[in-house]
Formats: C-alpha cells, sequence, structure tokens
C-alpha cells in the first residue's frame, strides 16, 4: 500500500508532508503533562495564554494556504485557485525564514500554561516546523521527484481535484494549466541545484521517468488527462462550455503538453544521466545523519537501523512460524518456500479481469462496512470509492493506495486498485488490502479525523506516517475480529502482508545503513514474503527512494498492539475494545509517545 497524495510534491503537500521533526523527545512525563492537567493554571489563566498561541497558528495556516494554493484547493479555501505554488530556491528560503519566525514566537509560549488541547497543538505545529526547517537544512527540496511521487506523476489529478463546475471554476483551472511552463522551469531549476550539490535520485529508480513525464505527451489535447479527468463538464451551461472549450484546448496544446515534453527532455537527457549508482542514502551528503533523520521524521521515535532491522528478522520469524501452520491445514505436501511458489503461480489464484479484480474488492468493502460497529463507537459520515489506478503510473506503483477526502465534504476519500499485470494481483491478498486502504484503515481514520470538530485546520492536517500506516496495517488484523479470514488462503494473504511490512524494516535498514544491494533486498523480500516478483522489485524501489518511510508500517502497528495489549491487561473485564478505538483516533495523527500518553490517560481514567 502507498499513502499516495494528490497532485504536489511531497515534500510541499501539507497533507503528506510528516510533522514529525528531528527533536528530541521530552520524555514521557512531559508528554503526560500535555493531556493531564500537571501544574497548569486555572481555566482563565490557561484561555489567556492560549490566545496569542491561536494568533500564532492562524498565521501558520494563513502562510500555508497563501504560499500552496493546491492545499487551499484540497481543504476547499477560495484563495490562489488560478495559481500553483512557486517552486524557486529564493521561494525556499523566504519559507525557511518565515517558518524560523513562527518557531521562535511559538517557542517563546509555556505549553504547561496551555488547556489541554493547545498544548498538543502547540506540540504539533511545533514539530511540523522544525520538521520542515530540518528538510530544508537537509536540501530535500532539491530531490523534488522520485519514481512514485512528483508533479509529473500527481498534476494529472488536478482536474479531479479541483472539480470545476462552474466557468470560473474553469478559468482557475486554465490559468493553473498556463502556470505550468513557469513550474516546470521551476522544478527542473531544483534539480540542477540537486544536480550541482549531489543531490539525486539512485539511477535504478529513475530509469523510467522520462516515460512517466512522457505519457502526458499527446498529439490530441482532447486525449490529455488534463482534459479526459474533467468529470464535472456536463454541469456547465452548454453554452459556456462551447465558449471555454476553446480556451481549454489552447492551455493544454500550449502549456501543459508543452511543459510535460521539456519535462520528459531534461529527465532523458539531464537529470537520469546524473543520478547517482549507489542506492544507500548513507552515501549522501550528511549520509549516516541523514538517514537517522528519517527514521526520526518516519518513525516519531529514536530507533537505530540495527534495532529496527533486528525487530523486522523476529517478526518475519514469527509470522513465519503462523504460515507454516496454514500451509499444514490446508494440506499442501511441499515446504513453505513450495506452498509461495504454488500461490504465486497458480492463475486460480489471480483475477482474469480489470472488472473481476474491482467487483471482488468493492464486495469486500461492503461486506466490511456493515460489521464496523462492532468495533467502533464513532464511525465518520464521509463516504469513500473505488477507483482504478491510472494507467500512466500503473506499472511502476504499488498494489493500491489511498486518496482522502477533502477536509471541506465535497470531495470522498478514495481506494484506487492497481489493474495492471493481473498476474501479480493475488486476490487472497484483498481482505487485508482492503482493510488497510479504505476501512477500519486509511478512509475510516483519515475521515474521522477531517471531521473533528473543534480542531485548528492545522490539526485536521497533520499527518505521522507511523500513526496512520501504524493504524492502517493494525487494521489488516482487525478482520479476524470481524469475522473475516475464514477462508485460509486469504489467512495467509494476511500474513504475507505483514511479513511484507516486516520485511520492509529489514530491507528499508539493509539498504540504506548496512550496506545491502538492490539484489539482497530483492531476495531477501522473494524469500520472506508471497509477493509477486513484479511487486517485490516495485517495492524494493520505492525503499531505494524513500529512505525510512517504509520503517512506519510495521513500527506503528506494534506500537498500537502494545498499547492495546497494555490496556487489556490493566483494565480486564473493564476494557472496550470500541472505547479504545476511540480513545486511540480520538486526536487524529499524532506521534506514537503522544498516544502512549493518550492510552495512559484513558485506563487512568476507566
Amino acid at each position: 500500500m502507498s499513502f499516495f497524495i494528490g497532485f504536489q510534491p511531497v515534500q510541499r503537500s501539507l497533507r503528506s508532508r510528516v510533522f514529525l521533526l528531528p527533536m528530541i523527545l521530552v520524555g514521557l512525563l512531559v508528554l503526560h503533562s500535555l493531556l493531564d492537567g500537571g501544574q497548569t493554571a486555572n481555566a482563565q489563566d490557561g484561555a489567556t495564554a492560549a490566545a496569542p498561541l491561536k494568533q500564532i497558528l492562524d498565521q501558520v495556516w494563513d502562510f500555508e494556504l497563501t504560499e500552496y494554493p493546491q492545499l487551499a484547493t484540497d481543504v476547499g479555501d477560495p484563495r490562489g485557485q488560478d495559481r500553483l505554488a512557486k517552486q524557486s530556491l529564493a521561494d525556499y528560503q523566504r519559507r525557511d525564514q518565515m517558518r524560523a519566525a513562527f518557531l521562535e514566537r511559538l517557542l517563546q509560549i509555556d505549553p504547561l500554561t496551555l488547556p489541554v488541547s493547545d498544548r498538543i497543538d502547540w506540540d504539533l505545529v511545533v514539530r511540523k516546523l522544525k520538521s520542515e526547517r530540518e528538510d530544508y537544512r537537509l536540501k530535500l527540496h532539491l530531490m523534488p521527484i522520485n519514481n512514485r511521487e512528483g508533479f509529473h506523476i500527481g498534476l494529472p489529478e488536478l482536474p479531479r481535484v479541483m472539480n470545476p463546475d462552474t466557468v470560473q471554476d474553469m478559468r482557475n483551472y486554465i490559468s493553473r494549466l498556463n502556470e505550468l511552463p513557469r513550474f516546470v522551469d521551476e522544478q527542473i531549476a531544483l534539480m540542477d541545484a540537486g544536480i550541482e550539490a549531489g543531490l539525486v535520485q539512485p539511477a535504478i529508480i529513475m530509469r523510467d521517468s522520462a516515460e512517466q513525464a512522457g505519457a502526458h505527451v499527446v498529439a490530441d489535447p482532447k486525449q490529455s488527462l488534463f482534459y479526459k479527468n474533467l468529470e464535472s463538464i456536463d454541469k456547465l451551461d452548454k453554452a459556456d462550455w462551447q465558449q471555454i472549450e476553446p480556451d481549454l484546448l489552447s492551455a493544454i496544446k500550449h502549456s501543459a503538453i508543452p511543459s510535460y515534453a521539456k519535462f520528459q527532455t531534461y529527465l532523458a537527457d539531464t537529470y537520469v544521466p546524473a543520478c547517482r549508482q549507489n542506492i544507500a542514502a548513507r552515501t549522501l551528503p550528511g549520509g549516516k545523519a541523514f538517514y537517522q533523520s528519517q527514521i526520526r521524521k518516519f518513525t516519531t521515535l529514536d530507533l537505530s537501523p540495527e534495532e529496527l532491522h533486528q525487530t523486522g528478522i523476529r517478526e518475519n520469524a514469527r509470522i513465519r512460524r503462523e504460515m507454516e501452520q496454514i500451509r499444514e491445514t490446508v494440506g499442501f505436501e511441499g515446504d513453505l518456500p513450495a506452498f509461495i511458489q504454488h500461490l504465486r503461480t497458480d492463475p486460480t489464484f489471480y483475477p482474469k479481469t480489470a472488472e473481476q479484480l474491482m467487483r471482488e474488492v468493492s464486495y469486500i468493502c461492503k461486506q466490511v462496512d456493515g460489521r464496523l460497529p462492532t468495533l467502533f463507537g464513532k464511525l465518520p459520515s464521509t463516504p469513500y470509492g473505488i477507483r482504478k489506478i491510472p494507467d500512466y503510473v500503473a506499472p511502476q506503483t504499488t498494489s493500491a493506495y489511498y486518496w482522502p477526502p477533502s477536509t471541506d465534504g465535497t470531495r470522498a476519500g478514495f481506494y484506487y486498485i492497481n489493474t495492471y499485470n493481473l498476474s501479480s494481483r493475488p486476490l487472497y491478498q484483498l481482505e487485508a488490502l482492503s482493510f488497510h486502504e479504505a476501512v477500519p484503515g486509511h478512509h475510516l481514520q483519515l475521515a474521522i479525523q477531517a471531521e473533528l470538530k473543534g480542531l485548528h485546520p492545522l490539526r485536521r492536517q497533520s499527518y505521522f506516517s507511523a500513526f496512520i500506516e501504524g493504524w492502517a496495517l493494525y487494521s489488516e488484523r482487525l478482520g479476524k475480529e470481524m469475522g473475516f479470514y475464514t477462508d485460509p488462503y486469504q489467512d495467509f494473504g494476511r500474513l504475507s502482508m505483514e511479513a511484507w511490512r516486516a520485511s520492509r524494516l529489514v530491507v528499508d535498514t539493509g539498504i540504506h545503513a548496512l550496506g545491502w544491494t538492490r539484489q539482497q533486498a530483492i531476495d531477501y523480500m522473494a524469500e520472506n514474503t508471497a509477493l509477486s516478483r513484479h511487486n517485490i522489485v516495485a517495492e524494493v524501489d520505492r525503499y531505494i527512494g524513500w529512505p525510512g518511510q517504509a520503517l512506519a508500517y510495521k513500527t506503528g502497528e506494534i506500537f498500537i498492539r502494545k498499547q492495546r495489549q497494555r490496556a487489556e491487561e490493566a483494565l480486564g473485564e473493564r476494557f472496550d475494545v470500541r472505547k479504545f478505538h476511540d480513545v486511540v483516533l480520538q486526536n487524529g495523527s499524532i506521534p506514537l509517545p503522544l498516544l502512549q500518553a493518550q492510552i495512559d490517560q484513558y485506563i487512568d481514567s476507566q
């Protein structure tokens, strides 16, 4: 699974940006003080102290919406709907200076003088600003794309995100298309600076990038996704559409298509030849410290690569024992590797058509919708849909991903399924995959977060990979509690998905800290999961291009399971799984140490 966020480069999307920074955690005692009353002054004093905090948070939010018009679109804010974000080196420097000023003002506030909810706001926004400043210090903006993320992949979804259904909306959309030449030139300038600084992606993962961009270089503007992805044309008056369509086609023909053609040529002739031959993050400027910063960012914990590596090995050993039990249950006569090979190669385990795959997914999702009340007291009202992953990105991406709803309620969430290369899309993994991407995984958690009342918009937009991906992986196991996985092959699919995430701990650290080759990583995944060869290669290349991100899933899931175990042991018969889940989700996405303090408070209150 990949948490694919919209059409903005990953560093600039507030929803895809991870709000954790490489700051020293102050310990659970202080984290408890963020949730408990501690030495807080009376309510009147707390409200007085909160006033300057709210002012700063409002200014940070205004700054984000102004600087990133695509974010404004995503949350339903009207500003900047005719613009794309500015991406020059000077813009990055200016934004860093603004964040430094915001951070200085926030650090002048003592969080212990604030009401409880405001303390969490303070903590998360301080983390966010420090994280963004650390990213700037590490010059991550000089690597704005990889094999899975970047404007060249995401921007063609712009018409679906904007969903223009009025003349003014369409004019704004056309203006954005006409901004593409400037936007692409700025991206190229960033990447040129990255080449000069030695901050480039590994060549092995960028080999198809020019082809990805070239998919949008078409002769007929009406065949462009910038046209075909417009889904609300029928809402426009026919006369208005006849008047505006020529301007739209002109913008696609003279701005969008030439910009993508220019970027395709740049990738093929300049960037890819300059990419590095090594694959490890430790070989980048800053080396070991760079990778450690990514571990802290994506796990929200101070863990060493060696610790994470060994955790993955232990988890895989446990999972393998459970896999052996299922092999025996179904009566397969060979050993486990032979059983896995059987699952990889027997065509009965794979869909024959894309339509069959989509039907199976839809059926599973409809079944689980009706069983959610057994595990949750609070459910979101925002719906979700199911879509195919676009053809132009499907060969290079993973089995599925989720696109969250807009926070203003005008766009549903979407669970995207990869229908490319059906022989690599096993039906026996669909239950676990759907629980992860839709409900009770990503959609349930992120829709609840978007619907939380009384929270500052910055809180509703927070994204901590370890929490969000950990929750989604934890949700796969919840299928058992809802009566799924009755077919032993589906249960094996769940274990294979879990082994996939455990293997990420081993492979990501192996590649970026322990000197592993790409082939070593591929071989380890092949030996420890039932993933197809195609999926394994795509996954390993993902880890190469996104150091540390893959560590979030298993780290977060183990952490959440431990919190549940603590609560069950402490409360005994008083433990209510519905209440526990509501508590986990009640503050949205938060760092794992703060979640632990939150569960401590829940236990003490029962």
